[in-house]
């Protein structure tokens, strides 16, 4: 596994008591999609479930727990993900509102590979439910609350991302 970036962000590597995050599915809306977060000491976060599209579904995602986190000294995210080879989307939120706006940009994985993945800020969207906003403001890096991870695009079926780490460049 390659070294963390020197500027790290977020460590799932090391010894972690309470990763803090939870699983929001779209059980919200009435679907059936499942999933849920889990430390590996020594790998990572898993992300893992199933995608179901009966009853409108089709998405599950996890979110870590509201912090502070002023990211505005870098030009975007570098992470690094074991895939499957599912596109998933790394979420920004910049507000504490439990149903607010996300700044989602996507990422495709490769099965089984080890992958660093670079991701601009200006690749970050602004979306409410899965759809675009197109009278939002571009994100602010100075004011993100939390992270999260997204599966959709009627990508149906059993998922799992590990990731190690998330970092600024």
């Amino acid at each position: 596994m390659s070294n963390s970036p020197d500027n790290l962000i977020l460590d799932f590597t090391g010894d972690v008591q309470d990763i803090g995050w939870k699983a929001i599915d779209d059980r919200i809306m009435g679907g059936c999609s499942k999933s849920h977060p889990e430390y590996l000491q020594g790998v990572g976060l898993r992300f893992t479930g199933t995608v179901c599209l009966d009853n409108n579904g089709g998405f599950a995602s996890i979110r870590s727990n509201q912090g502070g986190f002023d990211l505005s000294s870098y030009s975007g995210l570098k992470i690094r993900v074991l895939g499957d080879g599912h596109s998933y989307k790394l979420s920004l939120r910049t507000d504490l509102y439990y149903d607010g706006v996300s700044y989602q940009a996507s990422f495709a994985t490769e099965t089984q590979t080890w992958q660093e993945i670079t991701l601009p800020f200006d690749s970050f969207a602004p979306t409410h439910h899965g759809v675009k906003l197109t009278t939002v403001p571009p994100m602010d890096a100075a004011m993100v609350k939390s992270f999260g991870l997204f599966i959709a695009d009627r990508q149906s079926g059993p998922f799992k991302l590990d990731i190690a780490w998330i970092g600024g460049y």
